[in-house]
């Protein structure tokens, strides 16, 4: 069939769908175990495996000099997470103070001091470093993954749209296939999407994920009301920006901060399962809890049957931001001097107000009473969309190759990561990254996440003859040359 419609099939072992972080862990781990680069093939529009975070970072006010959300040891470039970045940090110091300084956080952090972080741009140079070190560059192929099918002899036909050529589609005749589709879009709530939709106005109503630097540059040179809404990383992030700008500009801005889920307390359903909470936030030091990500939590989901899976689940969801002691301190002086307010509740609807402003109708869950706030802007840090009926690859799989979805709505995959309702004959479909959610490991969608995702699989390839097993032995031999900077 694909002869007669005139599509050119290229034989590869294995292929990647998605080009970003996942399939760069994945890639990664490959070459690690043995697999020559001429072996993989990654299906992509990016061009380079960071792009997509780098864009999602920058535009949500966690631009390189700024500190993301992950642990010193989650080194995307670095599966044996030795240096650190921490380590690293101390080690490219030029003074006394700055070698001790991310040695003794890490040592005292969430202790005496917050948890250390990496800036977000020394986590792209070291990306990039890799990726030149295990040859990732050609492994891509540009172009858009329109379908996965299944062969009749078993493994799996990728189909692309490649971006540059005469050529239609190209198919990738594989045994092995890895979807790492990442997030399939931003999350537009309903009350932002009828307000663009009726009004016609993307300039007052922003999602945090889309560019608004407009909001902040205007802001900055006029008096005005911004309401930020959300309770999760990327909004303290943009109350951060929003206090800087008052603090080193001038910026005259008034804050109003909404939550739906307003947080007074420490929060949970047990004295082991709880997290501190205090004037509406939700407080825990990374996305997951630090046991779901090899501790006594990802025992349990791993052990667990679909109910009690399904209750951990519910446990260990919801929207946190760190307890940075800087971002506390602006927060605590922005209360006292007035300009920051924190409200509980939830966006009914938003009309255009008087000379340029919006009004926003507000209401808290349980309540029929009605808020008017005035504002200038409306900044939504809500999420993105996690539904894997909104992908064009992994849509078409559930309707038209039988894919499962997990307790959750998201793909349903094996402690190995395997999916293994799209099994064929000797090929094997592999998934990490946010679509697999809900399945045995909570924090698939974080950097340690995918590494670890990504070593699953490569065991489960080993264990099938595809490459060496990463052992003791080669583990050792492996980090040596990750230290000289020697390919694989």
């Amino acid at each position: 069939m694909l002869t007669d419609a005139g599509i050119p099939v290229v034989d590869v072992p294995f292929v990647s769908i998605g080009g970003g972080m996942g399939s760069f862990a994945m890639v990664d781990c490959l070459r690690i175990a043995g697999v020559p680069a001429s072996n993989i093939k990654v299906l992509t529009t990016l061009d380079y495996p960071w792009e997509n975070y780098e864009y999602l970072t920058g535009v949500a006010q966690l631009p390189p000099e700024y500190r993301i959300r992950s642990d010193a040891s989650s080194t995307p470039d670095n599966i044996w997470g030795f240096p650190s970045y921490a380590v690293r940090a101390a080690f490219s110091a030029r003074t006394v103070r700055g070698f001790v300084a991310p040695l003794w956080n890490v040592l005292t952090e969430n202790v005496l001091t917050d948890y250390w972080t990496p800036l977000a741009g020394q986590v792209f140079a070291g990306l990039h470093r890799e990726a030149d070190r295990i040859g990732y560059w050609e492994t891509i192929a540009k172009g858009q993954a329109r379908m996965v099918r299944r062969r009749a002899g078993g493994g799996y036909f990728c189909i692309l749209t490649p971006h540059l050529g005469t050529t239609r589609r190209i198919a990738y005749r594989s045994s092995y296939v890895h979807l790492a589709v990442g997030y399939p879009r931003i999350r537009f709530l309903p009350d932002l999407r009828r307000f663009r939709e009726r009004y016609g106005d993307k300039y007052h109503f922003v999602n945090s994920y889309e560019p608004h630097e407009h909001v902040y540059t205007e802001l900055r040179n006029m008096p005005g009301t911004v309401l930020v809404r959300g309770g999760g990383i990327t909004a303290s992030a943009i109350l951060h920006r929003l206090i800087n700008d008052r603090d080193r500009h001038g910026a005259q801005t008034q804050i109003l901060h909404l939550m739906r889920t307003y947080v007074e307390a420490p929060h949970g359903t047990s004295p082991f399962l709880r997290r501190p909470g205090r004037d509406g936030w939700a407080h825990q030091g990374f996305n997951w809890p630090k046991a779901s990500w090899g501790g006594q939590l990802k025992v349990r989901l791993e052990r667990s049957d679909d109910e009690e899976r399904r209750r951990l689940w519910e446990v260990m969801k919801g929207t946190t931001t760190p307890r940075r002691k800087g971002w506390q301190r602006q927060l605590r002086r922005g209360r006292a001097e007035g300009f920051y307010r924190s409200l509980p509740g939830e966006i009914g609807h938003v009309e255009p107000g008087p000379n340029g402003s919006l009004a926003v109708f507000t209401h808290t869950p349980g309540s029929s009473d009605v808020q008017l706030l005035n504002v200038d802007f409306i900044i939504d840090s809500t999420g993105l969309v996690g539904d894997i009926m909104k992908h064009r690859v992994l849509a078409d799989l559930v309707r038209h190759s039988g894919l499962t979805r997990n307790l959750l709505g998201r793909l349903d995959v094996t402690p190995s990561f395997e999916v293994t309702s799209c099994r064929s004959g000797a090929g094997r479909m592999y998934a990490a990254g946010a679509a697999t959610e809900g399945a045995y490991y909570a924090p698939a969608d974080s950097l340690l996440g995918l590494q670890y995702a990504a070593l699953r699989i490569s065991d489960d390839l080993a264990r099938m003859g595809v490459c060496r097993r990463i052992g003791n032995l080669r583990s050792v031999s492996q980090w040596w040359k990750w230290t000289r900077n020697v390919a694989p």
